[in-house]
């Protein structure tokens, strides 16, 4: 009896609670975005108190180019590690860098975390930037683009349009994705959030898949615009994106000469006369062996004196004197109408007038002396 009042009980206290649960109604839009400002919860010891059972380890080699900054920087690099109980260690001889989990080491994914470390300063990021790889909400991405080219000339000027004049494509990206980026030798590093890192290697498999590095840009500056409004980000953004058409590449350079295809026929060709053959036809073949020595002879001694004409003809060439030129050119008459000479010299003389600095010419006073010449000539004409 006790038991089934118990029971009643309780069917009576789910009643109660269960229109207050039909009443609590969430979207499922608030439900799958994330709030702005969260942060996923730190691992801490309390998590694992145990820590771990088996030793975990992983290497990486380096290039020698690297050996003196590595060794710089590697007390920092220990220290770093230090905190989260990773053993490191170094070793300039075969050129490698190895990083180990310890008995005090409690968080499991922090030897991956360190793994992706020495990956980077192995592949020239600075530690100043690869150090944020123990952060959480950071992560990594090496691209290899060094097999994507064949032809090695197209590899490094594609290699240069993603970087850009002065690393100002480069730099482009860094903000826009919020990552820091490194290109260097075959390989480029990324390190910053999951998002970015997907439009990272985005760019750059398309930039040397021959795609410019700009129109990638440009659409993710209008994301990051739509990403402000409240109102779009649950909406489809493809009717904002700009679409790029694809220009046809030049065609294939015809050869100048062109090798015209006979007409395909299923006969083979007729074969060829041999020398007997023809000697046969013309009737050779049955003259004495003197006689046909003294008919090659002629035919030699008939085409060395061709020759010879020839090269004489051509070095006659020489002393063939070349047509000269006429030293003074024919002036052509005028076909329309004949020149007015007076008025060519009074345009002479209003020119000479004219020039700077020159003062104006006066006509001088006719002497005595001549106009006492001009009265003899009247006089005795009359």
């Amino acid at each position: 009896m006790a038991a089934s009042t118990a029971k009643d009980g309780m069917s009576g206290a789910q009643t109660a609670k269960s229109p207050k649960k039909a009443k609590v109604q969430v979207d499922e839009s608030e439900l799958l975005t994330v709030p702005d400002g969260w942060k996923e919860p730190a691992f801490t010891r309390e998590d694992n108190p145990r820590g771990l059972l088996e030793e975990s380890s992983f290497a990486t080699l380096f290039p020698k180019y690297r050996e003196a900054y590595l060794k710089e920087c590697w007390p920092l690099v220990e220290k770093a590690l230090g905190d989260l109980h990773i053993k490191a260690s170094l070793d300039l001889i075969e050129g490698s860098v190895t990083v180990s989990t310890t008995k005090k080491t409690f968080d499991p994914y922090a030897i991956l975390k360190a793994r992706d470390l020495i990956k980077l300063l192995a592949r020239s990021v600075p530690f100043e930037q690869a150090v944020r790889i123990l952060q959480d909400d950071v992560a990594c991405d090496i691209i290899k683009i060094g097999t994507m080219v064949r032809n090695r000339e197209r590899f490094v000027k594609r290699r240069q349009r993603l970087i850009g004049p002065k690393g100002s494509t480069l730099k482009a990206l860094e903000l826009l994705t919020n990552c820091y980026v490194m290109v260097q030798g075959n390989t480029v590093s990324a390190l910053g959030p999951y998002n970015g890192l997907k439009e990272v290697r985005k760019v750059v498999m398309d930039t040397m898949k021959n795609i410019h590095p700009i129109y990638n840009i440009k659409t993710l500056m209008i994301k990051q615009e739509l990403s402000k409004d409240p109102d779009l980000r649950m909406q489809n953004w493809e009717r904002f994106l700009p679409k790029f058409r694809h220009k046809n590449l030049s065609k294939r350079k015809e050869p100048k000469k062109k090798s015209v295809k006979k007409e395909y026929t299923p006969f083979p060709p007729p074969q060829p006369e041999s020398k007997v053959d023809q000697e046969l036809a013309s009737g050779e073949f049955f003259l004495r062996e003197s006689v046909k020595r003294r008919k090659k002879m002629g035919e030699i001694k008939v085409k060395q004196a061709e020759a010879l004409t020839k090269k004489q003809e051509e070095r006659n060439k020489a002393f063939i004197p070349p047509k000269e030129k006429p030293l003074m050119k024919t002036a052509k008459a005028p076909t329309e109408g004949k020149l007015d000479i007076a008025a060519i010299k009074e345009k002479v003389k209003k020119a000479k007038t004219k020039k700077l600095g020159a003062p104006p010419v006066i006509p001088p006073p006719p002497t005595s002396s001549t106009t006492d010449k001009k009265k003899k000539k009247t006089k005795d004409k009359g």
